[in-house]
Protein backbone atom coordinates (compact mmCIF):
# COMPACT_ATOMS: atom_id res chain seq x y z
CA UNK A 1 0.00 0.00 0.00
CA UNK A 2 1.35 3.44 -0.92
CA UNK A 3 1.64 6.18 1.75
CA UNK A 4 -1.17 8.06 0.00
CA UNK A 5 -3.40 4.95 0.07
CA UNK A 6 -2.59 4.32 3.72
CA UNK A 7 -3.54 7.89 4.56
CA UNK A 8 -6.79 7.56 2.64
CA UNK A 9 -7.60 4.28 4.42
CA UNK A 10 -6.84 5.77 7.83
CA UNK A 11 -9.17 8.65 7.07
CA UNK A 12 -11.92 6.23 6.10
CA UNK A 13 -11.47 4.27 9.35
CA UNK A 14 -11.50 7.44 11.46
CA UNK A 15 -14.70 8.59 9.77
CA UNK A 16 -16.24 5.19 10.46
CA UNK A 17 -15.38 5.30 14.16
CA UNK A 18 -16.85 8.79 14.49
CA UNK A 19 -20.12 7.60 12.98
CA UNK A 20 -20.27 4.14 14.56
CA UNK A 21 -23.58 4.79 16.42
CA UNK A 22 -25.50 5.01 13.15
CA UNK A 23 -23.34 3.27 10.52
CA UNK A 24 -20.64 0.93 11.81
CA UNK A 25 -17.73 0.55 9.39
CA UNK A 26 -15.53 -2.52 8.77
CA UNK A 27 -17.77 -4.99 10.64
CA UNK A 28 -16.31 -7.77 8.46
CA UNK A 29 -13.04 -8.42 6.66
CA UNK A 30 -14.95 -8.03 3.40
CA UNK A 31 -15.87 -4.45 4.33
CA UNK A 32 -12.24 -3.74 5.13
CA UNK A 33 -11.05 -5.28 1.84
CA UNK A 34 -13.51 -3.12 -0.14
CA UNK A 35 -12.39 0.04 1.65
CA UNK A 36 -8.74 -0.85 1.11
CA UNK A 37 -9.36 -1.47 -2.61
CA UNK A 38 -11.05 1.91 -2.94
CA UNK A 39 -8.15 3.60 -1.18
CA UNK A 40 -5.65 1.89 -3.49
CA UNK A 41 -7.56 3.22 -6.50
CA UNK A 42 -7.41 6.80 -5.24
CA UNK A 43 -5.72 8.77 -8.03
CA UNK A 44 -2.06 9.58 -7.51
CA UNK A 45 -0.91 13.10 -8.29
CA UNK A 46 2.02 15.45 -8.07
CA UNK A 47 2.11 19.24 -7.99
CA UNK A 48 4.15 21.69 -10.07
CA UNK A 49 4.44 25.45 -10.02
CA UNK A 50 3.30 27.82 -12.75
CA UNK A 51 2.34 31.44 -13.32
CA UNK A 52 -1.29 30.37 -12.77
CA UNK A 53 -0.47 28.93 -9.36
CA UNK A 54 0.15 25.38 -8.21
CA UNK A 55 -0.95 22.74 -10.68
CA UNK A 56 -2.17 19.21 -9.93
CA UNK A 57 -0.63 16.61 -12.26
CA UNK A 58 -2.63 13.37 -12.23
CA UNK A 59 -1.55 10.18 -13.97
CA UNK A 60 -4.36 8.55 -15.97
CA UNK A 61 -2.70 5.81 -18.05
CA UNK A 62 0.62 4.29 -19.14
CA UNK A 63 1.44 3.82 -22.84
CA UNK A 64 4.43 2.82 -24.97
CA UNK A 65 5.88 5.82 -26.79
CA UNK A 66 2.58 7.71 -27.10
CA UNK A 67 2.70 10.27 -29.90
CA UNK A 68 -0.66 11.90 -30.68
CA UNK A 69 -4.15 12.25 -29.23
CA UNK A 70 -7.50 13.59 -30.37
CA UNK A 71 -10.96 13.84 -28.83
CA UNK A 72 -14.00 12.09 -30.28
CA UNK A 73 -17.43 13.75 -30.12
CA UNK A 74 -18.44 11.21 -27.45
CA UNK A 75 -15.76 12.51 -25.09
CA UNK A 76 -13.55 9.47 -25.61
CA UNK A 77 -9.95 10.06 -26.66
CA UNK A 78 -7.89 8.45 -29.42
CA UNK A 79 -4.21 7.95 -28.58
CA UNK A 80 -1.48 6.68 -30.89
CA UNK A 81 1.54 4.66 -29.77
CA UNK A 82 4.55 4.91 -32.07
CA UNK A 83 5.16 1.13 -32.22
CA UNK A 84 1.91 0.87 -34.16
CA UNK A 85 -1.08 0.85 -31.82
CA UNK A 86 -4.16 3.06 -31.67
CA UNK A 87 -6.08 3.02 -28.40
CA UNK A 88 -9.24 4.58 -27.00
CA UNK A 89 -9.29 6.14 -23.53
CA UNK A 90 -12.78 6.48 -22.10
CA UNK A 91 -14.17 6.74 -18.57
CA UNK A 92 -10.74 6.18 -17.09
CA UNK A 93 -10.12 2.97 -19.03
CA UNK A 94 -7.53 2.42 -21.78
CA UNK A 95 -8.79 0.05 -24.47
CA UNK A 96 -7.00 -2.80 -26.15
CA UNK A 97 -5.42 -1.76 -29.48
CA UNK A 98 -7.86 -0.90 -32.25
CA UNK A 99 -7.94 -3.72 -34.79
CA UNK A 100 -6.97 -3.77 -38.47
CA UNK A 101 -4.34 -1.04 -38.55
CA UNK A 102 -2.10 -1.05 -41.65
CA UNK A 103 1.44 -2.40 -41.46
CA UNK A 104 3.62 0.26 -39.84
CA UNK A 105 7.41 0.66 -40.03
CA UNK A 106 8.48 1.35 -36.45
CA UNK A 107 12.06 2.36 -35.73
CA UNK A 108 13.67 5.39 -34.10
CA UNK A 109 11.58 8.46 -35.08
CA UNK A 110 9.29 6.48 -37.39
CA UNK A 111 6.10 4.58 -36.61
CA UNK A 112 2.46 5.47 -36.01
CA UNK A 113 2.50 9.23 -35.44
CA UNK A 114 -0.54 11.50 -35.38
CA UNK A 115 -4.31 11.00 -35.50
CA UNK A 116 -7.04 13.43 -36.56
CA UNK A 117 -10.82 13.16 -36.38
CA UNK A 118 -13.01 14.17 -39.31
CA UNK A 119 -15.08 17.28 -38.52
CA UNK A 120 -18.14 15.26 -39.57
CA UNK A 121 -17.17 12.19 -37.52
CA UNK A 122 -20.64 11.96 -35.96
CA UNK A 123 -21.98 11.11 -39.42
CA UNK A 124 -19.08 9.40 -41.19
CA UNK A 125 -17.02 7.80 -38.34
CA UNK A 126 -13.83 8.77 -40.21
CA UNK A 127 -10.39 9.29 -38.71
CA UNK A 128 -6.99 10.04 -40.27
CA UNK A 129 -3.59 8.58 -39.41
CA UNK A 130 -0.05 9.64 -40.31
CA UNK A 131 2.33 6.69 -40.17
CA UNK A 132 5.61 5.49 -41.65
CA UNK A 133 5.59 2.77 -44.29
CA UNK A 134 8.36 0.72 -45.86
CA UNK A 135 8.97 1.32 -49.55
CA UNK A 136 7.68 -1.43 -51.79
CA UNK A 137 11.01 -1.63 -53.63
CA UNK A 138 14.03 -1.78 -51.36
CA UNK A 139 17.54 -0.96 -52.66
CA UNK A 140 19.90 -3.91 -53.17
CA UNK A 141 22.80 -2.29 -51.32
CA UNK A 142 21.29 0.32 -48.99
CA UNK A 143 23.57 2.89 -47.41
CA UNK A 144 22.48 5.50 -44.86
CA UNK A 145 23.47 9.05 -45.76
CA UNK A 146 25.27 10.04 -42.55
CA UNK A 147 25.73 13.68 -43.48
CA UNK A 148 28.34 15.22 -41.13
CA UNK A 149 25.97 18.10 -40.45
CA UNK A 150 23.81 15.62 -38.51
CA UNK A 151 26.62 14.95 -36.07
CA UNK A 152 26.78 11.58 -34.29
CA UNK A 153 22.99 11.17 -34.14
CA UNK A 154 22.50 8.83 -37.11
CA UNK A 155 21.57 5.15 -36.78
CA UNK A 156 23.53 3.63 -39.65
CA UNK A 157 22.00 0.20 -38.95
CA UNK A 158 18.59 1.42 -40.14
CA UNK A 159 18.90 0.62 -43.84
CA UNK A 160 15.21 0.37 -44.73
CA UNK A 161 13.82 2.80 -47.30
CA UNK A 162 10.57 4.33 -46.07
CA UNK A 163 8.20 7.29 -46.35
CA UNK A 164 5.37 8.92 -44.44
CA UNK A 165 1.78 8.34 -45.52
CA UNK A 166 -1.66 9.61 -44.52
CA UNK A 167 -4.71 7.35 -44.63
CA UNK A 168 -8.33 7.77 -43.71
CA UNK A 169 -10.55 5.01 -42.37
CA UNK A 170 -13.84 4.40 -40.62
CA UNK A 171 -13.61 3.59 -36.92
CA UNK A 172 -16.32 1.08 -36.08
CA UNK A 173 -16.46 -1.01 -32.89
CA UNK A 174 -12.74 -0.49 -32.20
CA UNK A 175 -11.82 -1.65 -35.72
CA UNK A 176 -10.59 0.29 -38.75
CA UNK A 177 -12.57 -0.30 -41.94
CA UNK A 178 -12.25 0.96 -45.53
CA UNK A 179 -8.68 2.20 -45.16
CA UNK A 180 -7.74 4.55 -47.99
CA UNK A 181 -4.42 6.28 -48.67
CA UNK A 182 -4.85 9.99 -49.45
CA UNK A 183 -1.28 11.37 -49.38
CA UNK A 184 2.35 10.22 -49.16
CA UNK A 185 5.80 11.72 -48.99
CA UNK A 186 7.23 11.93 -52.48
CA UNK A 187 10.61 10.29 -51.80
CA UNK A 188 11.70 7.07 -50.14
CA UNK A 189 14.63 7.73 -47.82
CA UNK A 190 16.91 5.08 -46.34
CA UNK A 191 16.77 5.23 -42.54
CA UNK A 192 16.95 8.65 -40.91
CA UNK A 193 14.18 10.63 -39.22
CA UNK A 194 12.41 14.00 -39.52
CA UNK A 195 9.06 12.72 -40.75
CA UNK A 196 7.05 15.63 -39.38
CA UNK A 197 3.76 13.82 -39.01
CA UNK A 198 1.23 16.18 -37.41
CA UNK A 199 -2.32 16.58 -38.72
CA UNK A 200 -4.92 19.30 -38.16
CA UNK A 201 -8.17 20.24 -39.84
CA UNK A 202 -8.52 23.85 -40.94
CA UNK A 203 -11.70 25.82 -40.21
CA UNK A 204 -12.67 25.37 -43.90
CA UNK A 205 -12.46 21.57 -43.62
CA UNK A 206 -9.17 21.08 -45.45
CA UNK A 207 -6.48 18.89 -43.89
CA UNK A 208 -3.03 20.28 -43.06
CA UNK A 209 -0.06 17.90 -42.82
CA UNK A 210 3.45 18.66 -41.58
CA UNK A 211 6.12 16.93 -43.66
CA UNK A 212 9.74 16.88 -42.46
CA UNK A 213 12.78 16.97 -44.75
CA UNK A 214 13.93 13.47 -43.63
CA UNK A 215 17.32 14.81 -42.56
CA UNK A 216 18.22 15.31 -46.22
CA UNK A 217 18.38 19.14 -46.07
CA UNK A 218 17.93 20.01 -49.78
CA UNK A 219 14.31 18.77 -50.27
CA UNK A 220 13.08 21.72 -48.20
CA UNK A 221 14.01 24.04 -51.09
CA UNK A 222 13.18 21.59 -53.92
CA UNK A 223 9.90 22.66 -55.57
CA UNK A 224 9.39 19.13 -56.92
CA UNK A 225 9.53 17.51 -53.47
CA UNK A 226 6.92 17.58 -50.72
CA UNK A 227 9.54 16.99 -48.01
CA UNK A 228 10.26 19.93 -45.71
CA UNK A 229 6.86 21.42 -46.50
CA UNK A 230 3.50 22.25 -44.98
CA UNK A 231 0.85 20.36 -46.96
CA UNK A 232 -2.81 21.26 -47.47
CA UNK A 233 -5.26 18.85 -49.10
CA UNK A 234 -8.96 18.13 -49.09
CA UNK A 235 -10.13 15.31 -46.82
CA UNK A 236 -10.27 12.93 -49.81
CA UNK A 237 -6.71 13.74 -50.89
CA UNK A 238 -7.65 16.08 -53.71
CA UNK A 239 -6.07 19.52 -54.07
CA UNK A 240 -7.91 22.65 -52.84
CA UNK A 241 -8.39 25.09 -55.70
CA UNK A 242 -6.95 27.98 -53.66
CA UNK A 243 -3.66 26.30 -52.82
CA UNK A 244 -0.76 28.54 -53.94
CA UNK A 245 0.47 25.94 -56.47
CA UNK A 246 -2.83 24.21 -57.21
CA UNK A 247 -2.33 24.44 -60.99
CA UNK A 248 1.11 22.77 -60.88
CA UNK A 249 1.42 19.07 -61.70
CA UNK A 250 2.93 16.70 -59.17
CA UNK A 251 3.59 16.91 -55.41
CA UNK A 252 3.92 20.69 -55.40
CA UNK A 253 0.18 21.17 -55.91
CA UNK A 254 -0.42 20.21 -52.27
CA UNK A 255 2.31 22.48 -50.86
CA UNK A 256 1.24 25.41 -48.69
CA UNK A 257 4.70 26.61 -47.59
CA UNK A 258 8.30 25.43 -47.86
CA UNK A 259 11.72 25.76 -46.28
CA UNK A 260 10.84 23.74 -43.16
CA UNK A 261 13.06 21.30 -41.26
CA UNK A 262 10.99 19.06 -38.98
CA UNK A 263 7.66 20.68 -38.08
CA UNK A 264 6.10 18.74 -35.20
CA UNK A 265 3.37 21.14 -34.07
CA UNK A 266 0.48 22.64 -36.02
CA UNK A 267 -2.65 24.49 -34.90
CA UNK A 268 -5.09 27.17 -36.00
CA UNK A 269 -5.30 30.18 -33.72
CA UNK A 270 -8.87 30.77 -32.51
CA UNK A 271 -10.32 34.15 -33.35
CA UNK A 272 -7.91 34.83 -36.18
CA UNK A 273 -8.00 31.62 -38.22
CA UNK A 274 -4.21 31.87 -38.63
CA UNK A 275 -2.20 28.71 -39.22
CA UNK A 276 0.75 28.32 -36.81
CA UNK A 277 3.46 25.68 -36.62
CA UNK A 278 6.55 24.98 -34.59
CA UNK A 279 9.55 23.10 -35.83
CA UNK A 280 12.74 21.59 -34.53
CA UNK A 281 15.80 23.64 -35.31
CA UNK A 282 19.20 22.01 -35.75
CA UNK A 283 21.50 22.65 -32.76
CA UNK A 284 19.36 25.40 -31.18
CA UNK A 285 17.12 27.66 -33.22
CA UNK A 286 13.72 25.98 -32.64
CA UNK A 287 11.03 28.07 -34.33
CA UNK A 288 7.42 29.21 -33.98
CA UNK A 289 6.15 30.21 -37.41
CA UNK A 290 3.01 31.47 -39.09
CA UNK A 291 3.05 29.82 -42.53
CA UNK A 292 1.53 31.92 -45.28
CA UNK A 293 0.58 30.49 -48.68
CA UNK A 294 3.68 30.26 -50.83
CA UNK A 295 5.96 31.29 -47.95
CA UNK A 296 9.52 30.02 -47.66
CA UNK A 297 11.08 29.76 -44.20
CA UNK A 298 14.60 29.25 -45.42
CA UNK A 299 15.85 25.86 -44.23
CA UNK A 300 18.63 24.82 -44.80
CA UNK A 301 19.93 28.10 -46.26
CA UNK A 302 19.18 30.07 -43.10
CA UNK A 303 18.46 29.16 -39.50
CA UNK A 304 18.89 30.71 -36.06
CA UNK A 305 20.71 27.56 -34.97
CA UNK A 306 23.81 25.76 -36.19
CA UNK A 307 24.60 22.29 -37.51
CA UNK A 308 25.46 19.46 -35.12
CA UNK A 309 29.07 19.48 -36.33
CA UNK A 310 29.15 23.15 -35.21
CA UNK A 311 29.21 24.50 -38.76
CA UNK A 312 27.52 27.90 -38.65
CA UNK A 313 24.36 28.72 -40.63
CA UNK A 314 23.47 32.27 -41.71
CA UNK A 315 20.64 33.61 -39.56
CA UNK A 316 17.23 34.54 -40.98
CA UNK A 317 18.02 38.20 -40.41
CA UNK A 318 20.75 38.05 -43.07
CA UNK A 319 18.24 37.38 -45.89
CA UNK A 320 14.91 38.96 -44.85
CA UNK A 321 13.91 39.79 -48.42
CA UNK A 322 14.29 36.19 -49.53
CA UNK A 323 12.86 34.17 -46.65
CA UNK A 324 10.12 34.44 -44.02
CA UNK A 325 11.48 34.94 -40.52
CA UNK A 326 10.28 33.14 -37.37
CA UNK A 327 7.74 34.86 -35.15
CA UNK A 328 9.67 33.46 -32.18
CA UNK A 329 12.68 31.20 -31.73
CA UNK A 330 14.55 29.54 -28.90
CA UNK A 331 18.24 29.45 -27.96
CA UNK A 332 18.88 27.13 -26.17
CA UNK A 333 16.52 24.62 -27.67
CA UNK A 334 13.21 23.42 -26.25
CA UNK A 335 12.70 20.62 -28.83
CA UNK A 336 9.06 21.48 -29.68
CA UNK A 337 6.90 18.41 -30.31
CA UNK A 338 3.32 19.72 -30.51
CA UNK A 339 1.21 22.88 -30.56
CA UNK A 340 -2.22 23.98 -29.32
CA UNK A 341 -4.00 27.22 -28.40
CA UNK A 342 -5.84 27.39 -25.09
CA UNK A 343 -9.48 28.56 -25.06
CA UNK A 344 -10.77 27.17 -21.76
CA UNK A 345 -12.12 28.86 -18.66
CA UNK A 346 -10.09 26.93 -16.09
CA UNK A 347 -6.92 28.99 -16.60
CA UNK A 348 -8.35 32.39 -17.50
CA UNK A 349 -4.96 34.12 -17.57
CA UNK A 350 -3.83 31.68 -20.26
CA UNK A 351 -6.71 32.15 -22.67
CA UNK A 352 -5.41 32.64 -26.21
CA UNK A 353 -1.90 31.46 -25.37
CA UNK A 354 -0.07 28.69 -27.23
CA UNK A 355 1.10 25.52 -25.50
CA UNK A 356 3.97 23.41 -26.80
CA UNK A 357 5.19 19.99 -25.72
CA UNK A 358 8.92 20.22 -24.98
CA UNK A 359 11.10 17.12 -25.36
CA UNK A 360 14.66 18.09 -24.37
CA UNK A 361 13.26 20.88 -22.17
CA UNK A 362 11.09 18.32 -20.34
CA UNK A 363 8.39 20.92 -19.94
CA UNK A 364 5.22 22.43 -21.27
CA UNK A 365 6.14 25.68 -22.98
CA UNK A 366 3.49 28.41 -22.75
CA UNK A 367 3.82 31.17 -25.33
CA UNK A 368 2.22 34.35 -24.02
CA UNK A 369 0.21 36.14 -26.71
CA UNK A 370 -0.64 39.79 -26.11
CA UNK A 371 -2.98 40.52 -29.00
CA UNK A 372 -0.97 39.81 -32.14
CA UNK A 373 2.33 40.15 -30.30
CA UNK A 374 4.28 37.43 -28.48
CA UNK A 375 5.14 38.80 -25.05
CA UNK A 376 7.38 35.92 -23.95
CA UNK A 377 7.24 32.32 -22.81
CA UNK A 378 7.03 30.22 -19.66
CA UNK A 379 8.41 26.75 -18.97
CA UNK A 380 6.19 24.58 -16.79
CA UNK A 381 8.67 21.94 -15.69
CA UNK A 382 7.39 18.36 -15.62
CA UNK A 383 10.84 16.70 -15.69
CA UNK A 384 9.56 14.41 -18.42
CA UNK A 385 9.81 14.63 -22.19
CA UNK A 386 6.47 16.08 -23.29
CA UNK A 387 5.24 14.74 -26.62
CA UNK A 388 1.76 16.28 -26.90
CA UNK A 389 -0.54 18.73 -25.09
CA UNK A 390 -4.29 19.05 -25.64
CA UNK A 391 -7.06 21.00 -23.95
CA UNK A 392 -9.32 18.75 -21.87
CA UNK A 393 -13.12 19.11 -21.86
CA UNK A 394 -12.97 20.39 -18.26
CA UNK A 395 -10.54 23.15 -19.25
CA UNK A 396 -7.51 21.33 -17.91
CA UNK A 397 -4.62 20.06 -20.01
CA UNK A 398 -4.12 16.53 -21.25
CA UNK A 399 -0.43 15.71 -21.65
CA UNK A 400 1.42 12.77 -23.24
CA UNK A 401 4.95 12.08 -22.06
CA UNK A 402 7.53 10.18 -24.10
CA UNK A 403 9.37 6.84 -23.79
CA UNK A 404 8.36 3.21 -23.35
CA UNK A 405 6.61 4.05 -20.09
CA UNK A 406 4.94 7.19 -21.39
CA UNK A 407 2.03 8.65 -19.46
CA UNK A 408 -1.30 10.26 -20.13
CA UNK A 409 -1.56 13.07 -17.60
CA UNK A 410 -4.31 15.51 -16.63
CA UNK A 411 -3.25 18.94 -15.34
CA UNK A 412 -5.73 21.05 -13.37
CA UNK A 413 -5.48 23.76 -10.68
CA UNK A 414 -4.41 22.28 -7.34
CA UNK A 415 -6.87 22.86 -4.55
CA UNK A 416 -5.17 22.36 -1.19
CA UNK A 417 -7.66 20.31 0.86
CA UNK A 418 -5.48 20.42 3.97
CA UNK A 419 -6.86 23.78 5.07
Amino acid sequence: MTPRSATALAALMAAGLAACETAPVYETTTDLAIAQSEAERAPEFETVNSSAGTLRVEELATLEYPWGMEMLPSGAMLITEKPGRLRIFENGILSEPVANLPEIAYKNQGGLLDVAVDPDFANNSTIYLFYVREAEDQPADPVVDADPRLGPYVDETDTVAKHGVVVRAELMNETLLNIEGIWRQSEDVIGLGHFGGRLVFAPDGTLVITSGERQKFSPSQDPNSNLGKIIRINSDGSIPANNPYASVEGPRAAVWSSGHRNPLGVAYRPGTGELWINEMGPLYGDELNKPVPGGNFGWPTVSNGEHYNRVQIPHHETQPDRFNTPDFYWRPAISPASLMFYTGDTFTDWQGDAFIGGLSSQAIIRVDFDGDMIAGDERIALNKRVRDVMQAPNGGLYVLTDYEDGKLLLITPHEDDSE
